[in-house]
């Protein structure tokens, strides 16, 4: 089955929708596979004690694939195309830590339909990790 082509009309200005995922290790671990990024502040747990965190960190732009499942799945999902996405990393994210990406239509282009979302994803105490703004079109 082929799935629909967007609705990309439902995606008005202050349009808002979040995803929810959990960074558990086993996610760490297939990111640092996928992308080869074994840095050891990622990667072991020794080394990353001598560092200002103390602890193991995830890879910063796990927190960007969170935006991009936000945008691939539910904003609107099936038809977009992510174009951009400025971010900027404003705090660690740690093993275990759940993070939320949100996201809210602030410009739309109707007329290359394509639309500006703002981004923030933030853990589970509150505190914003990333933020940023992502363009996505549409077929």
């Amino acid at each position: 089955m082929i799935p629909k082509k967007s609705n990309f009309h439902i995606l008005q200005i202050g349009f808002k929708d979040s995803f929810t995922k959990i960074i558990d290790e086993d996610a760490v671990q297939k990111f640092s596979e996928l992308t080869g990024d074994v840095n050891p502040i990622h990667m072991n747990e020794d080394y990353a004690k001598t560092t200002r965190y103390k602890r193991r960190i995830a890879h910063g732009v796990i927190s960007a694939g969170i935006i991009s499942a936000l945008i691939g799945n539910k904003m609107p999902g099936v038809g977009a195309i992510y174009v951009s996405q400025e971010l900027k990393f404003k705090a660690p994210v740690f093993i275990d830590d759940i993070l939320t990406a949100n996201g809210e239509v602030v410009e739309r282009w109707e007329d290359k339909n394509r639309i500006k979302i703002k981004t923030d994803v933030i853990n589970q105490d509150g505190k914003v990790v990333t933020e940023g703004y992502a363009i996505v079109m549409f077929e």
